[in-house]
């Protein structure tokens, strides 16, 4: 597997990364089939967040990986909190990040994260006490590297004024059927939906500031309205991928992986699937480099607008 630096950090990573959302679907021996499938494609990254079936996905990985201190050495964790339910609700705050990842530590059965992310922001935020947390996070040697979720420019500079840490990485919504970040960029000055810019010009700031793009859902559409891959309102989507595909002899799915590895944002897809067939499939990706037609051709096939 292609590796590539995370952020700006010497931390190599694959250039796709593995979504363990879904854990909790497969029973012990699945979940060991998949992450050893994983590992044998090169894919060592695999990401966790605190409220992944309630903390359950996290105890089947460690479970499934059989966790002991030479295999914590080869494989790369991230995890997120921050999201909390009964009721729903965004926690920043210093107690709540310290207690979450002594929780997600605890069924990880770690004693360090490579990664943690913020997962939603919190509009409640006090940056200093999230500075705080991540510093005393940092200095016990509980988390190696820092990042956000679903944020905005201006959320992360007001954050990364008061941390110590540089953000490495922000977890975004994207693909080729949810590429707003694309085409406000492509249709700047435009009097059409494409233009509106809804993320703050979010790809050109985190390019800027060497922080690592993590598409997550790069099959879905919409807000988890489905895939797009064999959806018949994606039609000729599907069919330019199928016909990509077949002109490098992958299948649709390592073509749209291929199409946001393209990107000269150098992202990681973060992918969730649980099926050993599929992961292999995006993990080809990695060895196909479209070139800029077949990229364009994707782009407008998904409905995306060219001024």
């Amino acid at each position: 597997m292609r590796t590539m630096k995370l952020g700006g950090t010497g931390l190599d990573v694959p250039v796709v990364g593995v979504g363990c959302m879904r854990l909790t679907e497969l029973d012990l021996a699945s979940a060991e089939q998949f992450v050893q499938t994983a590992l044998e494609q090169g894919v060592n990254f695999f990401d966790h967040a605190d409220i992944y079936g309630g903390g359950a996905c996290e105890e089947i990985f460690a479970k499934a990986v059989h966790m002991k201190p030479s295999v914590r050495e080869s494989i790369i964790l991230q995890s997120k909190c921050g999201i909390r339910s009964n009721p729903p609700r965004f926690d920043f705050s210093m107690e709540y990040i310290l207690s979450s990842v002594d929780g997600i530590l605890r069924r990880l059965q770690t004693d360090y994260l490579d990664v943690l992310l913020l997962h939603r922001p919190d509009a409640l935020m006090e940056p200093e006490e999230v500075a705080e947390a991540f510093e005393r996070l940092y200095t016990s040697g509980k988390v190696r590297y820092f990042g956000v979720s679903n944020e905005n420019p201006g959320q992360m500079q007001l954050l990364q004024k008061w941390l110590r840490q540089p953000i490495v990485a922000n977890q975004l919504q994207f693909g080729a059927a949810h590429a707003t970040m694309i085409s406000s960029g492509i249709n700047v000055n435009m009097i059409n939906d494409a233009g509106i810019n809804r993320d703050g010009g979010v790809l050109d700031f985190c390019r800027l500031h060497d922080i690592t793009i993590q598409p997550w859902s790069p099959f879905q559409h919409g807000y988890f309205e489905g895939v797009f891959l064999t959806n018949e309102k994606f039609s000729e989507l599907n069919q330019t991928l199928l016909a990509i595909g077949d002109r490098y002899e992958v299948s649709p799915a390592t073509a749209a992986i291929a199409w946001i590895l393209r990107h000269p944002a150098h992202m990681q897809p973060i992918v969730g699937t649980t099926k050993t067939e599929r992961l292999k499939e995006i993990c080809q990706a990695a060895d196909l480099w479209l070139t800029r037609e077949e990229w364009y051709e994707i782009y407008r096939a998904a409905g995306n607008e060219l001024p």
